[in-house]
C-alpha cells in the first residue's frame, strides 16, 4: 500500500487526535520489505518486487508459521532510534554484518489464507497473536488509538522520522495510493543557495550559507525549474558538460528529512524561494 502525505496543519484540522477510528504508528526509518514463508522457506522482497533474501539471512530463520506473508520495515537501531544510513550501508554491502530488526505493521496471509480484505483492526490482532514475544529480531510495530497530534509532538521532540495514521477498518490496498493510510513526516527546513544545475537529469546543486556543499535537490515543480533555467548564464562554463552555471546563486528554502553523517541534507525538496528571484 502506498501512502499519501499530509502536513502537520492537516493533522490538526482533521482532528485525528480524538478520532479512535484511526491508529497511529511510528514511521520506521528503514527499508520496507515483504516477508513470505511457504513450504518452510522464508523469502524477502522489496516493495518493488526485488528479492533480497540473501542480504538479510538472519531473517530466514524467524519462528513464524508456514503460509504467512508480512509487511514491515527492516531497520538498524542506534541511539535515539532507527538509522537510515546504517540500514542502507547494510543493504549495499555483503560484508556489513550490522544487527537488524524487522518491525512488522501488517499481515497479508496467514495459514495460507489471503486476509487483505479483513479490516486492519482484525489483521493487527492476528499479527499480535502470531508473532513471538521473546524474539528481538522481529516485533510488531506498536500503535495507539487516535492521539496522532500528541504522538507527532513526541516524534518531533525525539527527532524521529514521522508517524503513519491508518484507518482501523481499512483493507490492505496493493500498489495504489489510499487515503486510508496517511503519513506525516517530521521535516526540517533550511535556507540554502542554488549554485548550479545538472545538465542531464535535473538536480539543483545546493550550498549552505557558509558556501559549503549541502547536497542535490531533485524534487522541484516544473514552474520552479523554469525559473532556474531562466537564470542560467550561457556565457559561463561552455565546456562544462555536467552543469549549467547561474547568473548568481539563488536563495531558496528546502525541506529535508535530516542531516547525513557527512552533514548533507537528506532528500531535500523545494519549499519556497528566498529573496531577489528573477522570474
Amino acid at each position: 500500500m502506498l501512502l499519501e502525505r499530509i502536513t502537520v496543519d492537516d493533522l490538526k484540522m482533521a482532528n485525528y487526535s480524538n478520532n479512535y477510528d484511526y491508529y497511529t504508528e511510528m514511521k520506521l526509518d528503514g527499508i520496507r520489505l515483504l516477508l513470505s514463508k511457504f513450504n518452510g522457506k522464508i523469502r524477502l522482497f522489496t516493495r518493488h518486487g526485488n528479492e533480497c533474501t540473501s542480504i538479510f539471512k538472519e531473517l530466514t530463520n524467524l519462528p513464524i508459521p508456514d503460509g504467512t506473508i508480512l509487511d514491515g520495515e527492516v531497520i538498524v537501531s542506534k541511539a535515539g532510534g532507527p538509522c537510515f544510513e546504517s540500514i542502507m550501508q547494510r543493504f549495499m554491502s555483503s560484508k556489513n554484518k550490522t544487527p537488524i530488526q524487522y518491525g512488522v505493521f501488517d499481515i497479508l496471509y496467514i495459514n495460507n489464507t489471503d486476509i487483505t480484505n479483513l479490516p486492519l483492526s482484525e489483521r493487527k490482532q492476528k499479527l499480535k497473536n502470531m508473532l513471538p514475544n521473546d524474539n528481538i529480531t522481529i516485533f510488531a510495530v506498536p500503535y495507539l488509538e487516535g492521539r496522532a497530534e500528541e504522538y507527532f509532538s513526541q516524534i518531533v521532540e525525539h527527532d524521529l522520522e514521522g508517524i503513519v495514521i491508518k484507518k482501523a477498518d481499512s483493507r490492505y490496498s496493493k500498489n495504489k495510493r489510499s487515503d486510508a493510510w496517511l503519513k506525516v513526516i517530521n521535516y526540517k527546513y533550511e535556507q540554502v543557495l542554488i549554485t548550479k544545475i545538472r545538465k542531464d537529469e535535473f538536480g539543483a546543486i545546493l550550498t549552505f550559507k557558509d558556501g559549503s556543499y549541502a547536497g542535490v535537490m531533485e524534487f522541484a515543480s516544473s514552474s520552479e525549474r523554469s525559473i532556474l533555467y531562466k537564470n542560467i548564464d550561457r556565457s559561463k562554463d561552455t565546456d562544462n558538460y555536467k552543469y549549467y552555471s547561474l547568473k548568481n546563486p539563488i536563495p531558496c528554502i528546502v525541506k529535508y528529512r535530516n542531516l547525513t553523517s557527512q552533514g548533507l541534507l537528506r532528500i531535500p525538496s523545494f519549499y519556497s524561494w528566498g529573496e531577489h528571484i528573477a522570474s
